[in-house]
């Protein structure tokens, strides 16, 4: 964090702003602070029993879920809900990093050291040149660029170098799967997996091999689930195989399954806010089998509408 507190910052356009930017700055150190100590406390003995029992891997999930609302919150411009979820999103940071610094690994403050050190080493022309290299910049970019598109190409290329250092460090062979980034999206990943294992010849020869394909695993997964008692873990994985396979053969079939999946989303909500609306009752007071029949009728009167192809 000395990295980056030593550096020189932009110019403010008086004193009058300057006085602001520090007291919104003093604010948010004095907040933050306070955030990573109920984060400690909530972990610590004594302390919140769900927070303590909590792993990276059952917080992951929330993660995904709180950046999902984040996106949102900004194609609808709620900017009053976009400040709370933001909020929402940094407790995840906080949540995993108190996480692993219970666990020896690292702590918030080797987080933002992170942060603002790649800040710096990214931005030669705000912070100059010599902060830049001091903060790890290995490629050779010209600090005085002007304009957007010049600052995104000394952006790639410090990125770049940077890959290239960890790459050099880095033993044994690659796998030609490696360049998948492995944080997308799991639709986008298996569908960009699939694509990467095609051009090695492993592959399905058209959709209609996949259709067997897709009654075996999910075969599996009936075999799994119907275990006594079932292991959640092989139900699991046997849900994955099925996904995996569905996305490829969204793939085959020229078809991006994550908006396939959004649309039906919508299909999904629009179909059951028709059903609410024609009940007589309460749907929770209604019986499977008249529940079934507000469905198709409101899939019938969404398509008569126009509202569905």
């Amino acid at each position: 964090m000395d990295s980056a507190s030593s550096q020189p910052t932009q110019p403010s356009n008086g004193p009058a702003q300057e006085s602001v930017l520090e007291s919104n700055s003093s604010q948010a150190a004095t907040l933050f602070a306070q955030s990573v100590e109920i984060m400690a406390r909530l972990r610590a003995p004594g302390g919140c029993p769900w927070d303590r029992e909590q792993t990276f891997d059952t917080i992951r999930k929330y993660t995904l879920e709180e950046t999902y609302e984040v996106f949102d919150a900004i194609e609808r411009r709620d900017f009053p809900h976009l400040a709370e979820e933001l909020g929402d999103l940094l407790l995840q940071v906080l949540f995993y990093s108190e996480m692993a610094a219970n666990e020896g690994h690292f702590t918030i403050a080797g987080v933002l050291d992170h942060l603002n050190r790649k800040l710096i080493r990214r931005h030669p022309h705000v912070f100059g040149e010599e902060a830049s290299r001091a903060a790890g910049n290995q490629a050779v970019v010209d600090a005085n660029v002007e304009g957007a598109a010049g600052v995104l190409r000394n952006w790639e290329e410090i990125k770049a170098a940077e890959k290239a250092a960890k790459s050099a460090v880095e033993v044994g062979p690659k796998s030609r799967l490696h360049e998948v980034q492995r944080a997308l999206p799991a639709l986008a990943e298996a569908a960009k997996l699939g694509s990467k294992a095609a051009k090695s010849g492993f592959d399905w020869p058209n959709w209609r091999e996949l259709l067997p394909k897709i009654a075996e695993e999910t075969a599996e997964l009936e075999a799994e689930a119907a275990a006594d008692p079932p292991d959640k873990r092989k139900v699991e994985s046997e849900l994955g195989d099925l996904l995996f396979t569905a996305v490829n053969l969204a793939r085959h079939l020229g078809v991006d399954a994550e908006m396939a999946l959004r649309g039906c989303n919508l299909r999904f909500r629009q179909r059951f806010a028709e059903m609410e609306r024609t009940a007589s009752k309460p749907l929770e007071e209604l019986s499977p089998v008249q529940l079934e029949e507000l469905w198709s009728n409101a899939k019938k009167t969404l398509v008569e509408d126009k509202i569905e192809p």
